[in-house]
Formats: C-alpha cells, structure tokens, sequence
C-alpha cells in the first residue's frame, strides 16, 4: 500500500464527507460480502468514485482492490473493474471508451496499469518483472494481440519497461522483438505511417542504442537489410506531413546508432559494410541530392551518410563517386561545400556538412590527396569549381563562420598525412591584379596580422598547426618569412582581454611547434634562438601559461568529447575535435623543448649520434649471424642430402644384384630344359606330343625376361640419373671442403661401379640374343619333325643341327659360370660401395666439427654484442639521469633476437 501512496501524483480533490462515507461504506461491502455480485457492485462503485476521489479511494480501498486481484481472479469481469480503479487513482488520463470483448476489460486496463507505473517508480517495476518467471515473455506477446488498441498499449509498455536496462532489452531482442516491430512499420506502411510506427521505432532505439549485444545481433539477423525500402522517396517530395518527418528521423537515428563512433571499430566496420552492399548507403545519397526534401530531413541524412562512410574506405570511394543530378552533373562533395561556405544557408545545416567532410577525409589518404590536388597548379580547371577552389574561397571571405569551417575541412585534408602538407606548400593564389601570386601559407598569415573577427584567426591558427606539425620543411617555409615569427611574439607577451586568450595560446603552440618541428636550417631561427627569444621577450614561464590557455577554455572540453561538431550558436563554434587531440599531444612536448638548455640538447643530440652508432653496430653484427646461421643452415641440408643419395644409392644396387640373381637362376632353368629338348630328340613321336607345349611355355617365359629387361634398363637409367645428380653436388661440396680429395676418389669408384653394372646389363642383353636363337632353332626343329618327311638329307640337316645345339649348350654353360664369377665380383663391389658409405659419414663428422667451430665464432660475436649492451645501457643511464626519457624497444628487440639466436642454436646441437 505504501508503495502506491508513492506513485500517486497529481492534486486530490477536496475531502467530501458525504464522499468518504460512501468510500469507506463500500469498501466494508468489499470486504465483508459472500456473494460476488455484491463485491462486483461495490467495485463497480468505487470504479465510479475514483476518478473524482482518487486519494479517499486510494487510501482505503488499494488493500481491499488487491485481494480482489488475488481471489477474485476467475472473475474477468470484477478483474476489470478492479484494474480500472487502480489505474484511475494513479494516473489523470480520460476514461478510453469501453469494448465489449470479455477479456478485454482484463488486458487494457492491466497494460495501462503496468505502463502507469513504470513511468513513476520505473526501476522497481522493471526489478520484479524481471524476475518473474516468462514476465517479459507475456508482455511481448501484447504485439501479436489482434486488437490494435492492445498492441499500440503494448508498445507504450514496452517503450517504458526496456529504458535504461540492458538486461531487460537482451531478453526483449532474443523474442523476436525486431522481427515483429519491422513487420508492423512494413504493415504501418513505414514512413508514411502514423503513430504506431514512431513508437516502434522509439522501441528499436531503445533496445539497439548502447547496446552491442542488441546491435550485433540486429546485424546478424540481417535486419540492415530490411531498413533500406523506409528510405525510398518518390520523386515529388512536396507536402511532407509532420508526422512522416518524425518518422524517417527516427529510422535515420537508427542507423546512425548502427554506426555511432562510440561503437567497437569492429562493428561499425561490419554495419558500415553491410549497408554498402545492400544498398542502404546509395538511397541515402539518393536522398541527399534529392530536390523538395525538408531541412530538419536533409540535415539528419547529411549527418547519418557521415557516419555510414566515416573510417570505410569502401563507402568513402562511393561517396566520392556520387554526383548531384545538376547540368552538367557535379560531384556530391562539391554541391555540399558550397552550402557549407555559403552564410544564407541555415547553420546546421553548414556544421553538418563540415562533419560529412571530415567523415569523409578520416583515415582517407587517397581523398585527402585528391582534395588537395583540386588546388594545385596543374589540376585547376577553370570551367568548373572544384573542391580546392570553395575552400579557398571560404577561407579568405567576409564570413567569419565561413572561414573557421573552410580552415577546419582544409585541416583535415592534412591530418596525419605529411606528403600533402609538403604538396600544399606548393599552392599559390593570386591576391590582385598587377601583384605577384602569394603562397597559401603567407596568405593565411596575412590574414593572422590584419587582426580580424576571433572565429577567422582560431580557424587559421588551427589550420597552421595542423600544417607544419610533423612537417620540418613546412617549418621552414613559416619561419622564412621575417614577419612571422615577430608577430607570434607581440602576440604572445601582450596582455590582452578574456576573448583575446585563445588566439594567444594558439599563437604560443604554433611557435611552439616551430621550435619542435625546427631542422636548424635557417640560421636565424634555429632551436636554440627561437628558445632565446622565448627567454627575452615572452619568458619560459609566461610562454607556457599562455599555452595552457587552450586547454583551460570552456569550449575545448565540449569539442573534445565527440567527432561531431555540434554547437549552441555560431559564436561558440571554436574547436575542432581532431585538433583537440593533437593539443595534448603537443602540449607536454613543446613545454619541454622550450625549458630544456642548448648544453642539455648538445648532449642529447650526442647520445642520439652514440645510439645510432651502437644501432648499426648492432645491425651489422645481426647481419653477420644471419649469413653465417645461413651457411650453417645450407651445409645442414647438403649433409643430410648426402645422406639420403648415398642410402637411396645402396637400396638401388641392392635391388639390381637381386634382379640379376633372379635373371641367372631363370637362364639355369631354360637351360635345363633345353638339355631335356636334346635328350629326346632320338623319339620322334614323343617329341610330337611334347615339344609344342614346352614351346609355348619357353616362349611365355622369354616374354617374362623381356619386361624383366625392360624393367631393369628404365631402373639402369634413373641409377645413372642418381649417380650423376651425386657426382655433381659432391664435386661441388668437393670445392669448399677440406675433404676434396676423399669426395675425387668417391666419384672414381662410383663411375667404376656404373661401369660394371653396364657391362653386367650387356652380358644380359647377349644371354637374351643367344636364348632367341636357341627358341628359334628349337622351333625350326619342331617344324622339320610335324612335316613328318625326315629323308636322309634332312635327318643330316637335323643332326647337323643337333650338333650345333650341343655346341651351344656346352658354351651356355661356360657362360653361366663366368655369370658366377661375375656375381662374386659385384658382391665385393657391394662391399666396397659400404665403404664408400663409411667415407661419407666421415665427411659428415667434418662437416659437424665445422659447425662447431661456427658455433664458437657465434658466441664470440655475443660476447662482443654483450659488450655493445653494456655501453648502450650505461649511456641510457646517463639519459636518464639528465632527465630525458629514452625508449628501450631497440635495445629490448636486440635482446630478444640475441636470445633467440642462442635458443635455435642449442636446438641445432640438440
């Protein structure tokens, strides 16, 4: 009950007797009736009552209309009314118009209820709907109720129960919340929808807005998809009404929540992406260049297309690529300078065009050169206005506004990109008839001296800074002029007004900057008498209070927080936010420089000389070892190579002495059967029915030593291959070896052993020739007896034959025995090739002792390297002791890469 008291707002009518009587009469009927239509009656009663006695009906009727709720549930109607009164005592709305449905009575006035209450004690109801067991869950499904008054009511709900609870928004997201609010706006008809479709999108923006659980799951579900049709306008763009305007604002909220600076680069990349590819980013550049779209809607688009293309250089490319359907076209950059630059236009409208602009030129160096390109002499073209040209233009015109915004977007053009500073420098502008052209550079000092409006000199003073920051030969350029420098000065030790102290401490930073920055080029305006001007006329200390000006002012804060340049008034539009950041860059840095003595710069410019000695000492002997870890590493694979050959080398004679094993025992057995032949060749009868098959299998057989032969020249040839491959490398190795004359006699023993394997091969190829014409006499034989006319001249001729055959045989045996002694010699070959084996382990042992020689020569160089270390580090000791902060990432990175030359090493031995 206290906490109802607490969400009570609003006044209470006067007390009324005769009213509290009838309250308190009715509420005992409440309470103390048995039958239903009575407390129905009576709640019915106090339902009548609460309006225009919401405190009396409050105060002592809520207990008494909550026990309603608990025990009176299976009731809708008494429900309903107990809702209606609750709802009445807390809220001051008009009674709706009742529905007949009979559940309605429950739902409405408990959605009206609920949302009642968030908006007055919102963290606490959020809390016990959280931990209600499927609490949200029931409340999402008020969007799918048929009745329209419902679900409108539903989404008021859930506008208040999702605000600033990320927990609350998760678990409306993963229930299908998006899918269902982009159905209704599709079913709204979008933009040209009404009420419901602003509160489904305020629903959207809360549940998406820093959220990047929310955002990334919108992304994943492929709704960016679903956002580009919201942007599609027709062409007649008169006649918006307030509410379609409403609308497409708030879509272009969201899809500037999707790709917000203050996301994770990671996923704005990816959003930033995925509108590229489904088209969202070319409808909102159709919309940017559409005709008849209001101000507050093209002000919003020039904003949000920023931030879809800012950091992608995808969609920067496109942008740059988009042109203004004008005669002739121009480029959509173009068009939107020139509203920046031109004072009629409204001045939001201008601060969102400078945005777009830096959006555009952010981590873009291919735009910033093609911007600056624009105005050098070579690329001008006179019969259209470029970019360079409306910068120009705005930098040097009448408005002061004009030209903070032109030096602001000239700026970025140079931000972190020292190639189009130096190329800038080249930039000449013809001030009048009859006078000689002026850099761009001593243009805008002109202008500083003339002492015009604050808002023009700030917007120099930063493009200035911006300029030679980083830039020694921009530097140079800006003190070669002899009235800079006096004038930076006079500025600086004058004591000026409140308004006057921004220009002073900007002037201090570019001075600054021209002592950091300084090369010592010019004589004049070297370091050390810049510093001793500083001394005299200003005063190191006043010097660095002045600096401290920028820092200090009010504005510079607000600019600091966000890219976007987002100000009250024209008046206050000051700081840009890049340059900001480069302030507390160099703030610290000038302050130093300008306090340090010439004696302490000499000495740090000394151990700078020492360092970068000692670096390529350093270099010089990481060199050194790399080549020798080289060698090393080359005599490794040669070793093993070597290895490997001589293995491969052995398995391969291995092989052939067992194929010529193979081929002797097969010329035995066809000799034992051509015995058998000459045996028999007495009984005529047998020899028919017996010498054909034997033929045939001799025949089979000889085909079987054909492939063998073939099989044994292809296997001859790839060792002859091998052998010659070994005989070249280790002639090579041979070259830079101690071992030179070992590897000769190695390669003469090895040629000796192809040799004798090709002599073998040809006394194989004779024993093949030789079992040819025995099969072809054989044959001849066989014929002479299947004629079956053996006359005395051919029983001659047969044993002629016969006798020559004998010869043969007796000869074939010979043949085989000198085929046995053959065998034996390429036996001891084989061991003389183990031996040749033994020699080239020999070799490797020699080669590892040459490795270990390397070794030593390697830890001598450490030593030296060590010793190098030590001088370095009490040299940066002696640094450090003066003061100055020195970077050890070298000395750190030459001990990382010592230690792990001496890890690969023990690796090696291991």
């Amino acid at each position: 009950m206290n906490f109802f008291r607490g969400v009570m707002g609003g006044q209470a009518a006067g007390p009324q007797p005769s009213g509290a009587e009838t309250i308190q009469k009715l509420c005992d009927r409440v309470a103390s009736s048995t039958l239903l239509e009575d407390r129905r009656d009576a709640v019915r009663a106090l339902k009548s009552l609460s309006k225009k006695y919401r405190m009396e009906v409050g105060t002592q009727a809520m207990d008494h209309l909550i026990n309603i709720l608990q025990t009176d549930r299976s009731d809708s109607e008494i429900l309903g009314y107990a809702l209606d009164t609750l709802y009445n005592i807390i809220c001051n709305d008009e009674e709706e118009e009742s529905i007949d449905e009979f559940d309605f009575h429950v739902r409405w006035p408990g959605v009206k209820l609920l949302t009642a209450l968030l908006k007055n004690q919102g963290v606490q109801v959020q809390g016990i709907i959280l931990v209600s067991p499927m609490g949200v869950s029931r409340l999402m499904d008020l969007l799918a109720d048929s009745r329209e008054v419902i679900r409108n009511d539903g989404l008021l709900l859930l506008q208040q129960l999702t605000k600033s609870n990320a927990a609350i928004q998760k678990i409306v997201a993963f229930e299908n919340a998006f899918e269902r609010l982009l159905d209704i706006i599709t079913e709204e008809g979008s933009s040209d929808g009404g009420i419901v479709v602003e509160d489904c999108l305020l629903l959207l923006l809360n549940l998406l807005k820093n959220n990047s659980s929310n955002q990334n799951f919108f992304k994943e579900g492929s709704y960016i998809q679903r956002m580009k049709p919201w942007f599609e306008v027709g062409d007649d763009n008169s006649g918006w009404s307030a509410q379609k305007v409403t609308n497409l604002h708030l879509m272009l909220q969201l899809v500037r929540v999707m790709v917000s600076p203050v996301n994770s680069p990671g996923a704005t990349a990816s959003c930033q992406k995925s509108m590229y590819q489904c088209g969202l980013l070319q409808q909102l550049c159709t919309i940017l260049m559409a005709t008849g779209v209001p101000a507050d809607i093209l002000t919003e688009t020039i904003n949000t297309v920023s931030e879809v293309i800012r950091g992608s250089q995808v969609n920067q490319d496109y942008f740059a690529s988009v042109n203004a359907p004008s005669n002739p076209p121009r480029p959509a950059i173009v068009v939107l300078l020139m509203s920046m630059v031109n004072e009629r236009q409204p001045f939001v409208l201008r601060c969102a065009v400078l945005y777009c602009f830096q959006c555009f030129l952010y981590k873009n160096q291919k735009g910033q050169g093609e911007i600056v390109a624009t105005l050098l002499p070579s690329t001008i073209d006179a019969n259209s206005i470029s970019a360079g040209q409306l910068l120009c233009g705005g930098l040097f015109s009448a408005d002061s506004l004009s030209n903070w915004c032109a030096a602001v977007a000239l700026a970025h053009a140079l931000q972190d990109n020292l190639t189009q500073k130096e190329q800038l420098l080249r930039v000449q502008l013809a001030t009048s008839l009859g006078k000689p052209p002026v850099s761009l550079l001593q243009q805008c000092t002109n202008i500083l001296s003339q002492g015009s409006k604050v808002q023009t000199r700030v917007g120099l003073l930063m493009l200035l800074c911006t300029w030679i920051s980083n830039c020694p030969i921009a530097v140079t350029h800006f003190l070669h002029n002899q009235e800079n420098v006096p004038f930076l000065t006079a500025q600086i030790s004058e004591n000026l007004g409140e308004d006057e102290r921004l220009v002073q401490g900007l002037c201090a930073l570019l001075l600054g900057i021209c002592i950091y920055y300084n090369d010592n080029s010019l004589e004049n305006y070297t370091k050390e008498k810049l510093k001793q001007l500083i001394e005299k006329r200003i005063g190191k200390e006043n010097f660095v209070e002045k600096l401290g000006f920028i820092t200090k002012h009010e504005l510079y804060s607000r600019a600091a927080q966000k890219p976007q340049p987002v100000f009250p008034s024209p008046e206050q539009m000051l700081f840009d936010h890049e340059f900001t950041k480069l302030v507390k860059e160099l703030e610290g840095m000038i302050t130093k420089a300008v306090h340090k003595s010439s004696e302490e710069e000499k000495k740090e410019e000394e151990v700078k000389k020492t360092l970068e000695q000692h670096d390529n000492i350093v270099t010089q002997y990481k060199e050194l070892i790399r080549e020798q870890d080289a060698q090393i590493q080359e005599l490794k694979e040669q070793v093993s190579s070597m290895a490997s050959q001589t293995e491969q080398m052995q398995t391969t004679i291995t092989q052939q002495v067992s194929q010529i094993q193979q081929h002797k025992d097969q010329y035995n057995i066809l000799k034992l059967k051509l015995g058998k032949d000459n045996q028999s060749q007495g009984d005529g009868s047998q020899m028919n029915g017996l010498q054909t098959e034997e033929l045939t299998q001799l025949r089979e057989e000889m085909e079987e030593l054909r492939k063998q032969h073939t099989l044994l020249q292809s296997q001859l040839g790839d060792k002859d291959a091998l052998i010659n491959t070994l005989r070249s490398e280790m002639s090579q190795t041979a070259e830079g070896s101690a071992a030179g004359s070992d590897n000769t006699e190695l390669l003469k023993e090895l040629e000796a052993l192809r040799s004798q394997v090709q002599s073998q091969s040809a006394e194989i190829n004779q024993m093949k020739t030789e079992r040819q014409e025995l099969l072809r006499r054989a044959e001849a034989g066989v014929k002479i007896i299947s004629d079956g006319s053996l006359d005395a001249a051919k029983m001659a001729e047969l044993e002629s034959r016969l006798a020559a055959l004998t010869t043969d045989t007796e000869r074939l045996k010979g043949e085989a025995k000198s085929s046995s002694e053959s065998r034996a010699e390429l036996e001891q070959q084989l061991a003389s090739v183990n031996s040749t084996v033994a020699i080239l382990q020999t070799e490797k042992a020699k080669l590892q002792t040459e490795v270990q020689e390397s070794k030593k020569e390697q830890d001598d160089l450490l030593m030296l390297l060590a010793d190098q270390d030590q001088k370095i580090h009490s040299l940066k000791q002696k640094l450090k002791e003066l003061g100055e902060t020195v970077d050890d990432e070298d000395d750190l990175d030459a001990r990382d890469q010592t230690d792990d030359d001496e890890e690969e090493e023990d690796d090696d031995e291991d």
